[in-house]
């Protein structure tokens, strides 16, 4: 773990932070298609309780975060999800990315889950490197899959398969 950095479960006093955090992601144009944080109500009641965690400073900044939806209410996905990680611009490239999906992956190894997986655009050369160190893969690309700012975006599909569920 990285110096003077602890993880630990999501709240709302971290709210403004990680919705902070979402809004700058987002302002860089490579991380979503989303166009604005949404509000911390709308955030929280989508977000998996259990599988959401931020990286904190030793000042209580938090520096990142992962959280993670449902991908259906099918009960034949009931042990797959899609997750988001973003890191603070200003922490990058301390391993805070890598610290908060392995705390993802290793509560929803624990919980039975057996997919994790997430979009990501191509031109996110980071986030892909990351996703590759911490065990996903790609497994195809959904072209053209939507428009953003204009223009036709596409998505890579990544997946990690849980070693843990059988």
């Amino acid at each position: 773990m990285t110096t003077g950095i602890r993880l630990t479960a999501m709240r709302p006093e971290h709210a403004n932070q990680v919705l902070t955090i979402y809004q700058l992601g987002i302002d860089e144009g490579n991380a979503t298609f989303e166009t604005t944080a949404p509000t911390w109500e709308y955030f929280d009641s989508n977000r998996l309780s259990d599988h959401r965690f931020v990286a904190i400073d030793e000042h209580d900044h938090v520096l990142g975060w992962v959280a993670a939806v449902p991908v259906s209410d099918r009960c034949a996905y009931a042990g797959v999800i899609e997750h988001s990680v973003y890191v603070h611009p200003d922490a990058r490239g301390r391993r805070i990315g890598l610290a908060l999906l392995t705390a993802l992956l290793e509560s929803t190894d624990v919980a039975g889950i057996w997919t994790v997986q997430s979009g990501i655009f191509p031109e996110n050369t980071a986030s892909l490197a990351l996703h590759t160190k911490a065990g996903f893969r790609i497994i195809g690309t959904r072209e053209r899959i939507g428009r953003h700012h204009g223009r036709w975006r596409d998505v890579l599909l990544i997946e990690r398969r849980s070693p843990a569920v059988q």
